[in-house]
């Protein structure tokens, strides 16, 4: 099902006509509006004429999110205040919040990017969406009802918490659609098994899950305890939000919505660009956005452009789904090793959840890592041999994957803390030894 067949299905060669014209566009504004980006095009000798051809966007400078952070509060805005619809920003937990700003139009553009997965995951007119992102400064609530209304749907606006409650919604208000972290769509499920709610109670066709990675082996987890089709969606605040791009029925593959953004794949440490299928740091344009337009904005987030064309017959080109971060990419003993690599090891083992935490201490001079994992319900936590046997075999499937050695603790079911919102997978206590 499509929202707006039209630009979702455009020829490969309007699309990229379309883009040419847009970051034309583009350069001309950020340029003539944005202080940092006269600065910065200045000081690598290049004009907003010297933009021709979509290669040539790599002739200008990478946008980075300290650049958002120095130009704390609206300093990256290309309207002025009394132009500006809303406001949203990062957590700032590691630092300066990094601002965004929305126009009446940005806002009516990001409702259109995410209602298109909205429509893409069969929902729309008819269809009762439940949004148990968090409301707020973090743009996953209110760009996921922004879209979820675009594309019909009766909206729920639960945000997180109360997992009682969204439950008994879910079932009562025969909700079709659910957005959420994937780890709180677990949440969700495991309370409704909790309250003796059969998943054949509700009527779940489509989770749209993001903000954090999802393992395959998490996803069928979900699929099977709420007998519905997870659809992974991407977006950051910097950029958009949620809708930036965004698995269809295939699963193979997020659909950039490339009539908005323009999307790189370049080498994390040479900044040069790669070719289709190899994995680097994903770096986005935006194309259409009034207030906070960006320029090559580096997300740090790693993933490859996916080859070929999809069935389904939209042709924007897919991003994988995303590896890691090189921001959190863990360096262990001199091994680079990223979180998501430790749920695709544990996915292959039936007797435990997706629940999981990595433990980073030093032993000494050395790292020390061990992993915390759960069992499932019906697991015989009392049978002494079969947990040993567990353990070893999951730390051999570590080390043969990571190439580090992972000391294994299998803990009951339901002890690792969960969470409403995204996930604390990585609990580094490395500093506290030096302390």
């Amino acid at each position: 099902m499509f929202y707006q067949e039209e630009l979702e299905t455009m020829p490969r060669e309007e699309i990229e006509k379309l883009q040419l014209d847009r970051v034309k566009n583009l350069v001309h504004y950020v340029y003539e509006r944005i202080p940092l980006y006269k600065e910065r095009f200045d000081e690598a000798g290049v004009s907003p004429d010297d933009l021709q051809t979509l290669d040539d966007l790599r002739k200008f400078p990478f946008t980075v999110k300290q650049d958002l952070r120095d130009s704390y509060p609206f300093g990256m805005f290309a309207v002025p205040i009394d132009e500006v619809a809303r406001i949203h920003c990062s957590s700032g937990t590691t630092g300066t919040a990094s601002v965004v700003g929305y126009t009446e139009h940005d806002l009516d553009e990001w409702g259109d990017c995410f209602a298109r997965f909205v429509r893409a995951a069969d929902c729309g007119p008819g269809s009762v969406m439940q949004v148990a992102y968090g409301y707020g400064l973090f743009t996953g609530g209110l760009g996921a009802h922004e879209g979820g209304q675009h594309a019909g749907c009766a909206m729920v606006p639960t945000s997180t918490g109360n997992t009682k409650r969204q439950v008994r919604l879910l079932r009562d208000f025969k909700v079709e659609v659910l957005a959420c972290t994937p780890s709180y769509a677990l949440v969700i499920a495991d309370t409704a098994k909790a309250m003796g709610i059969d998943k054949s109670e509700l009527h779940l066709k489509a989770a749209i899950l993001g903000a954090e990675p999802c393992s395959e082996g998490m996803r069928k987890e979900i699929e099977q305890k709420l007998d519905c089709q997870v659809y992974d969606i991407y977006g950051l605040s910097e950029v958009m939000g949620p809708g930036v791009s965004c698995e269809c029925g295939e699963q193979h593959g997020l659909h950039v919505n490339e009539d908005k953004f323009i999307i790189e794949i370049v080498d994390p440490e040479t900044f040069e660009p790669l070719p289709d299928g190899q994995w680097g740091e994903v770096v986005f344009t935006t194309l259409t956005k009034e207030c906070s337009p960006l320029v090559r904005y580096r997300t740090r987030d790693i993933s490859r452009i996916i080859p070929g064309t999809c069935p389904c017959g939209r042709t924007g080109r897919r991003m994988d789904r995303i590896a890691g971060r090189t921001d959190d990419m863990l360096i262990i003993r001199g091994v680079n090793v990223f979180p998501v690599q430790f749920a695709q090891v544990i996915s292959e083992f039936p007797e435990v959840t997706s629940y999981y935490q990595i433990i980073l201490t030093l032993k000494g001079p050395l790292d020390h890592v061990e992993l915390h994992v759960e069992t499932v319900m019906d697991f015989p936590f009392d049978e002494i041999r079969r947990l040993q046997d567990l353990k070893k075999r999951i730390e051999a499937a570590l080390k043969e994957n990571l190439q580090v050695a992972v000391d294994v603790k299998i803990v009951e079911p339901m002890t690792i803390e969960r969470s409403e919102g995204k996930a604390k997978r990585i609990i580094d206590l490395r500093g506290e030894a030096n302390a």
